[in-house]
C-alpha cells in the first residue's frame, strides 16, 4: 500500500453530549488515526456510540474535550464549506431523497466548489459523470432514487461523496439492509476507492466477516474497553475480537474469522478428519448439536483403536471424505455416507451418550 500518511488524528478525545452547561461523556481519552489510502471499519454493538463518533469526526457534533486534527489542523477551526471539501459523509438518516434523480444527487457533491448561484460548469459535470462510472451507477443516472435497489442507492450516495473530491469519506453502516452480494460489492468498492484513489475511508458496520476480509484497520468500540485500533490481522491475533461483545456465550474463532455460540456440553466426542476443511465442518456440526469436540491433546488411542478420555471410553468420529464418515462407540462402528446421516445418528444417540457420561 502506497498511501500511509495520517489524515485525521485524535488525541485524548472525549465524545458525548452537551446540553447547556451540562456534559454527558460517552467515551473519554480516545486516541485514533485514519490513514490515507486505507479502509477502516468501526465495529461495536448497537447503541455503543459508533454513530456519535462518526458525527463527531464529521464535525456535525462537537467533541467535548481533546483534539481532532484534519490534515494537521484542528477540526473545529474549519468552516462548513472547507469541511465539505475535505470530508464526505454517507449517513443512513440522509436517505430521504427519493424525488431526486441519480445524477441530481451526485451533482450535489459539487456544491462546495460552485459560486454564489450554485451553478455547475462543464468541469463539475465531467466529474459527476466520471464518479458515476467509477462506482458503476452511470446506467441509472436518469433514474429516481426511489426506483433503485438498496445497493444501487448506496452506490449513488458514495458517488456523491466522491464528487466532493474530499480526502475523507465517513459512512454510517453503508451495508445495512443489503443482501450478501451487495454487501460484498459495496465493501469491495470502498476498499478499491481507498487503495486506488488514495481516499481515507471509515465506515461503521455489523458485517464482521467482510470487515475482516477487506478492512485494512479495525476500530473496536465497546463500553468496557473504549476504542481499540489496529491493523486487522494484529487485532485478530491479539484476541481483541473476543472482547468486543459483552456476552460470555459468544466466542471468536481466530482461525476462521467468525463468531460462534459457546457450547455448554458434558458430552464430548473425539473427532479426526482427513483435512482441515472436513475437521472444521465436523466441529461445526457437533457443536450445533450440543457436543464438545476433543482434538489431539485430550485424546489418546488405545490398542483397540478406541479413544479414551479421563480413563473412560468416548465416541470417536472419523471423517475421511464428505461421503466417508465413521462413528465408533462401545465396540460398534457405523459407516455413514454424508454429514446429514452423521447428524441424524448423533441426535438419535444423544440420550444414550449423555447418560453414559453421567
Amino acid at each position: 500500500m502506497i498511501h500511509t500518511s495520517a489524515v485525521i488524528e485524535g488525541r485524548q478525545v472525549t465524545i458525548g453530549y452537551r446540553e447547556g452547561k451540562r456534559e454527558t461523556d460517552l467515551f473519554t481519552d480516545m486516541d485514533f488515526t485514519l490513514y490515507r489510502g486505507e479502509l477502516t471499519t468501526l465495529l461495536g454493538t448497537n447503541g455503543t456510540g459508533k454513530s456519535t463518533l462518526l458525527r463527531t469526526m464529521s464535525a456535525t457534533q462537537p467533541y467535548l474535550r481533546g483534539n481532532i486534527l484534519l490534515n494537521g489542523r484542528e477540526l473545529s477551526s474549519y468552516n462548513e464549506r472547507e469541511l465539505a471539501r475535505h470530508i464526505g459523509v454517507v449517513f443512513t438518516e440522509r436517505y430521504m431523497a427519493g424525488g431526486l434523480r441519480v445524477h441530481e444527487l451526485v451533482a450535489l457533491g459539487r456544491y462546495p466548489y460552485t459560486g454564489f448561484f450554485g451553478r455547475l460548469d462543464e468541469n463539475d459535470r465531467l466529474i459527476t459523470e466520471a464518479v458515476m462510472v467509477q462506482v458503476g451507477i452511470y446506467h441509472k443516472r436518469d433514474s429516481y432514487l426511489s426506483q433503485l435497489s438498496d445497493g444501487e442507492r448506496q452506490k449513488a450516495f458514495i458517488a456523491k461523496a466522491l464528487a466532493q473530491e474530499s480526502d475523507v469519506i465517513l459512512l454510517d453502516e453503508p451495508t445495512a439492509f443489503l443482501d450478501l452480494p451487495s454487501r460484498i460489492e459495496t465493501m469491495s468498492l470502498l476498499h478499491r476507492l481507498a487503495e486506488e484513489n488514495g481516499k481515507t475511508i471509515l465506515m461503521s458496520t455489523h458485517d464482521v466477516e467482510q470487515a475482516l476480509v477487506l478492512a485494512d484497520r479495525l476500530w473496536l468500540l465497546s463500553p468496557g474497553n473504549g476504542l481499540e485500533c489496529g491493523a486487522t490481522e494484529d487485532m485478530i491475533l491479539a484476541g481483541r475480537l473476543d472482547k468486543l461483545f459483552p456476552s460470555d456465550n459468544i466466542r471468536f474463532d481466530t482461525e476462521h474469522g467468525s463468531y460462534y455460540p459457546l457450547v455448554h456440553s458434558h458430552t464430548p466426542i473425539a473427532l479426526s478428519a482427513a483435512d482441515p476443511t472436513l475437521l472444521h465442518w465436523g466441529i461445526n456440526l457437533l457443536n450445533r448439536n450440543g457436543f464438545s469436540c476433543l482434538i489431539d491433546e485430550n485424546v489418546s488411542v488405545s490398542t483397540e483403536n478406541r479413544h479414551t478420555y479421563k480413563n473412560g471410553e468416548i465416541p470417536h468420529i472419523s471423517i475421511n471424505a464428505v461421503n466417508c464418515i465413521s462413528l465408533s462407540h462401545n465396540g460398534t462402528t457405523y459407516t455413514l455416507p454424508s454429514f446429514s446421516a452423521l447428524a441424524d445418528t448423533i441426535r438419535s444417540m444423544k440420550p444414550k451418550l449423555t447418560n453414559s457420561r453421567q
